[in-house]
């Protein structure tokens, strides 16, 4: 993409040039603007954050396990040290210290981040859609719908997913797609001191499909209605889902409705371009979601402290790939797996938590097991399908 001379007009106009520019203020962009304004190491360079939704709505809620506290645990609505999963044939209640299953939502991670940013004098913040972005060697800019240009002057990091995973022979993509509700019984029912993981024991016709439940209270509770598949579904199914999961598995009598979500992640080998010049993408479009399962959150925070530590120790956000090596490989073949419907997701993750601890399954999905160990989660899975698999991959 070339410059056009609406950018070579604005080049010199301090009121259009930034040393840092964030296109999109999601998670991704969000956490690592504030690793970054919170180290105390920029406060003489500007920065523009630009998106088109005024975040102001609860449109998400991040769950993930961690280690300790974590740079925004001031705002984890809730956390539990037990999780519970459920296969056919098998349920079992972890204690999984040294972690925690942690819950954010989204709204309270929009308000803490855009709260501090707004106090920066040093920081411009536009809610404005995106045209495009444009990457040159000395610098990168972007245009908005209105024609307006900006530019960065050392890097801008991208957050937008411009272009969906291509649809070829060699790329596999999964959808893992979402309804959740927030519900309130009309009696204390819920135990707040465990949460439910993964529950398999819902239908699978349409794919892996599992729900999990994240107790607030006693009587509050997030139900996720979860699936992985090709295609979505019609929300009149989601709803479905979720009423007879509550109904036949739950049984908490009398409920209400407080809330509702809905949210879609792909699950993909696509290799997601790191970026180039000065250009970075991060999130979701720097493939930063873990593509056998769509984990996100957490892949998001170690790829934001390790930039921040890049720039501050070299002067460049470049950092290795975080799903790369054999982790990738682990991944592609999962995700093969399920594609070709070797096996099902509820067969692959009951077999798992049946045969190993809970905190060795949080490493491997981290990324962050040893070979010994990988060998033993590998060895409690089927190998034929497993092997078949591999060889496509390869």
């Amino acid at each position: 993409m070339q410059s056009t001379s609406l950018y070579q007009y604005k080049y010199y106009d301090y009121r259009y040039e930034y040393d840092y520019v964030f296109t999109g203020a999601g998670a991704a962009g969000l956490s690592l603007l504030m690793r970054m304004l919170l180290s105390g190491k920029f406060r003489n360079k500007t920065f523009l954050l630009v998106d088109k939704d005024r975040k102001d709505q609860n449109d998400r809620t991040w769950c993930f396990w961690e280690r300790g506290k974590g740079l925004f645990d001031e705002i984890v609505y809730k956390s539990w040290d037990d999780v519970w999963f459920h296969g056919q044939g098998f349920s079992k209640k972890f204690r999984i210290s040294p972690y925690r299953y942690k819950m954010i939502r989204g709204i309270d991670f929009y308000n803490h981040c855009i709260n501090y940013i707004k106090q920066q004098e040093n920081v411009m913040i536009l809610f404005e859609p995106i045209k495009r972005i444009i990457n040159k060697d000395s610098y990168a800019a972007l245009e908005l719908e209105n024609g307006e240009g900006y530019y960065a002057k050392e890097f801008m990091f991208n957050s937008i997913l411009f272009e969906e995973p291509p649809k070829d022979d060699k790329t596999q993509t999964l959808l893992q797609h979402f309804k959740g509700w927030f519900i309130e019984t009309e009696e204390p029912f819920f135990d707040p001191s465990a949460s439910t993981l993964m529950d398999f024991r819902v239908s699978q016709e349409r794919g892996t499909t599992f729900v999990y439940t994240m107790p607030i209270d006693e009587r509050k509770a997030l139900i996720e209605y979860t699936l992985f598949s090709e295609s979505l579904l019609d929300n009149e199914v989601y709803e479905q889902g979720l009423h007879d999961y509550i109904r036949d598995f739950l049984k908490p009598g009398n409920y209400t409705i407080t809330e509702k979500e809905f949210g879609v992640i792909p699950m993909t080998n696509h290799r997601f371009p790191a970026g180039e010049g000065r250009v970075v993408n991060i999130g979701m479009a720097g493939g930063q979601t873990k593509s056998s399962s769509g984990y996100t959150f957490q892949f998001i925070q170690r790829h934001s402290a390790e930039m921040l530590e890049s720039m501050l120790v070299h002067g460049t956000p470049r950092t290795q790939l975080t799903h790369s090596g054999r982790f990738r490989f682990y991944d592609n073949v999962l995700l093969d797996v399920l594609t070709h419907k070797e096996l099902s997701g509820a067969q692959v993750f009951t077999r798992l938590f049946r045969r190993n601890s809970a905190q060795r399954i949080f490493r491997f999905l981290d990324n962050d097991t040893m070979m010994v160990e990988e060998l033993l989660l590998i060895g409690s899975l089927p190998t034929l399908p497993f092997l078949r698999a591999a060889r496509r991959v390869l």
